[in-house]
């Protein structure tokens, strides 16, 4: 048997607000965008660039409990860990969008991370992680 995390449901103000983020400043892929009239929703998925499993749909708050989750489904810990393959140009070009990053990068055991806030104030790492045999990360682990 073969399972899999389908979708995480972001909690979001407007899908149009978050689309300019997640599309417009992460880079991200607009998966599907469809509507679903009798609900009054949309179904709204997007995807890391490069990613074929990891997807979140962007689910627009309908209820005033849900509009008090939005940026703080997790009550202020990392919500969720965007992988890179190039840590150092992904945060570059999210300094350059306007992306803010609450924690500077550091170099970790398990990898390159910096901490940033998505528009709603949800907390993301942006993390490289460690491959075997990376210097830095080496040196940052210490002796072993």
């Amino acid at each position: 048997m073969t399972q899999g995390l389908g979708l995480v449901s972001l909690v979001v103000r407007e899908y149009d607000e978050a689309l300019a983020f997640f599309v417009g400043k992460l880079g991200f892929v607009l998966v599907e965008d469809t509507d679903v009239p009798e609900q009054s929703k949309r179904w709204v998925v997007v995807s890391p660039p490069g990613a074929s499993e990891s997807r979140l749909l962007l689910a627009r708050a309908s209820t005033p409990e849900q509009v008090s989750r939005i940026g703080a489904q997790t009550g202020g810990r990392v919500f969720l860990f965007l992988y890179t393959s190039d840590f150092w140009a992904d945060y570059a070009r999210y300094q350059a969008a306007g992306v803010e990053f609450v924690r500077p990068p550091k170099i970790e055991p398990y990898g390159t991370v910096a901490v940033f806030r998505d528009l709603y104030g949800n907390m993301w790492d942006l993390l490289q992680p460690a491959q075997p045999g990376d210097r830095l990360l080496d040196e940052a682990a210490g002796p072993g």
